[in-house]
Parts: structure tokens; sequence; C-alpha cells
């Protein structure tokens, strides 16, 4: 994963990250719209990256593949969009469908991961909390795909979130 440097005056080696690691590629499923977001190269850091106007799956799955290629992804992770009862419900079998496609089409391995108030979130954090600033805020998406991504990667760091999703 790094190359160690040698110690130099009794300090302890500092370890240095290969370039090129790969990034984890997250996905705010939706019927008309994908928000992707893409973490740093370390697996610290999610940012937005686009939303993704859906115009068929072909062509979807192009961009994506594309997008995975740009960026050095090594694995994706899809919304899960339940209810907030926990229960699956036809987005979340949707969803279920699109990653396991994914999977198998990108060949690069794909995660469902809860995505409860992700979205709810993203509306806070770029301050539109109603429809009709939401249609207009086209970046919702992508950020409500960041938040996903930020939460997934501290839950792998053992990072335990607060109800709002921030780091204790």
């Amino acid at each position: 994963m790094g190359s160690a440097r040698a110690p130099a005056g009794g300090y302890p080696a500092i370890v240095v990250p290969d370039a090129g690691l790969p990034r984890i590629l997250a996905i705010d499923y939706g019927r008309k719209r994908i928000g992707l977001a893409l973490s740093d190269e370390l697996g610290l850091t999610a940012q937005p990256l686009a939303t993704m106007i859906r115009t068929n799956r072909r062509n979807d799955l192009r961009r994506l593949r594309e997008t995975c290629r740009k960026h050095a992804v090594g694995k994706i992770v899809v919304g899960h969009p339940v209810h907030i009862t926990g229960e699956a419900g036809e987005m979340a079998r949707e969803a279920e469908r699109f990653a396991a496609r994914l999977e198998k089409d990108l060949k690069i391995g794909v995660v469902l991961v809860d995505e409860r108030l992700t979205s709810w979130e993203a509306e806070q954090l770029m301050g539109s909390t109603n429809q009709r600033s939401r249609r207009k805020n086209k970046h919702l998406d992508d950020v409500a795909a960041a938040v996903l991504l930020r939460d997934y990667l501290n839950q792998a760091r053992g990072l335990a979130p607060d109800s709002f999703g921030h780091e204790e």
C-alpha cells in the first residue's frame, strides 16, 4: 500500500502512499438523474463529481465505465434507498438491480449502502429545503452521493457518525 522511508535522526519511518490507489465512486441512483461522488486517493474524503442525466441503460453504463476508467475507480458504492423503517420498496429493488448490472458489466466490486437521510442532509448542506429550490439546484444529487460516500468512508475507518452523519 505504501513504501517506508528510512528513519532519520531516530524518528519512525514515514509511510508514503503509492500514487494511483484505486478510488471509490459513490452513486446516488435515480430514475432521471444519477449523482456521482469520488473519494480521494487515500479514501479519506468524498467530493461531489457530477450529476448525470439518465438517457438509456446502455449509454448510462458506457458513461459510468468511462468515469471509472478516467478516475481509476476500484470500488463502487450505490445508495440503497430503503424506507425509514428499513424496509425495501420499489426504488430499493431497482437500485439493487442497477448495482448488480454495474458489477456484472463494469467488473468492479459494488456495495449497496443504506442511504436514508442522505438527500435530506444534502438539502440542508445546499440550503434548499423545498421542492422548487431543489429542482433549481442541479448539484443536489452529487452532493447526496458525497454524503453517502463520506458516511461509507467514515464507517470503514471505524468512525461513528452522529444522527446527522457527522463524526463525534
